[in-house]
């Protein structure tokens, strides 16, 4: 009577290695199922609107017609690109996107810190709560509603040049008309509109500090400055980093649509922008691939400053995005 062998590799599986990336995706995708359901919108946002898109990058570098469509339009190489660098455009537009962007981040940014602390310092719960409903609702107003509050109230009549003539006898300013005033609307505009809710972050960021450090301090005789200075500020230091990453992250990406709805061609001179100029000649002038061009430099600048800022961020502080 003859008995089968069997061969111990016929008997013992393999060993599954739970180090593995597919592993473990599969074992986080049936243990979180209701989480990956819920995150799957938000991946299927990105990826219909951002990432399917830069198949059309392509234009950038090709004479597009919409006619011949993308794939049969002529091939120009970096020609655009060439032409907006020698156009005299270029030093005007680069200038005032450096300079708004600049002051953006010098003024708006700090000031929802500046803000954040002030109301952590007050004592009165219904002060503290009230002062932030007044200062984050106009985060919720529309830019369009905003520059339209803006356009009535700086107007030779409006409220503004109104209360300046009455208080100081000041001769009524056409604000949006003249170049030298556009950027310090445009700025403190944005300041207004993004300090409360800005300091909302920053808020939750300083709840999460250990009160023992503020008695601790207390005990050794720390005055409020010096806690400021000593607790809350390093407290919420890894915020501020990630945040002010993501802020150079989007240097170049001033906000073009306030300025398309707030500027003209008399205060071009310090108002226009990339983002507008893409607009005006992408969408007025229907010159496709030269505003594809202008707009691809513009996210590479972008992308290589968010780079530079977290390697920067990473050797000289252990906060970093990534």
């Amino acid at each position: 009577m003859s008995t089968a062998i069997q061969r111990p590799s016929d008997s013992i599986k393999p060993a599954v290695d739970k180090s593995g990336f597919k592993y473990r995706l599969i074992r986080d995708a049936k243990i979180n199922k209701y989480v990956y359901l819920m995150l799957l919108p938000v991946v299927v946002y990105y990826v219909v609107f951002y990432y399917v898109p830069l198949y059309g990058l392509q234009i950038a570098f090709k004479d597009y017609s919409p006619g011949l469509g993308i794939l049969h339009s002529d091939w120009v190489g970096l020609k655009h690109f060439k032409d907006f660098f020698g156009s005299h455009y270029f030093s005007r537009i680069l200038r005032n996107t450096l300079l708004i962007s600049f002051y953006d981040l010098l003024f708006t940014f700090p000031a929802s810190i500046v803000l954040a602390l002030l109301l952590n310092e007050l004592r009165s719960a219904m002060l503290k709560r009230t002062v932030q409903t007044i200062t984050y609702m106009p985060h919720f107003i529309s830019i369009v509603v905003v520059s339209g509050m803006l356009v009535d109230f700086l107007a030779r009549d409006g409220l503004v040049n109104n209360l300046l003539h009455a208080w100081f006898g000041v001769q009524p300013i056409t604000f949006l008309q003249e170049s030298g005033w556009f950027r310090f609307v445009f700025i403190s505009s944005n300041i207004w509109q993004n300090i409360g809710w800005g300091s909302i972050i920053y808020l939750s960021a300083m709840a999460g500090i250990d009160p023992s450090l503020y008695e601790a301090s207390r005990v050794d005789g720390a005055s409020r400055l010096r806690q400021t200075f000593h607790i809350t500020l390093p407290g919420i230091m890894p915020t501020v980093v990630i945040l002010l990453i993501l802020q150079i992250g989007n240097f170049m990406s001033v906000g073009a649509d306030k300025i398309l709805l707030l500027y003209n061609p008399t205060t071009y001179e310090t108002a226009d922008v990339i983002g507008t100029f893409v607009y005006r000649k992408g969408i007025l002038e229907s010159n496709f691939s030269y505003s594809a061009a202008v707009g691809l430099f513009n996210s590479l600048i972008n992308f290589t400053l968010l780079l530079s800022a977290n390697a920067l961020s990473r050797r000289t502080s252990e906060h970093k995005l990534w």
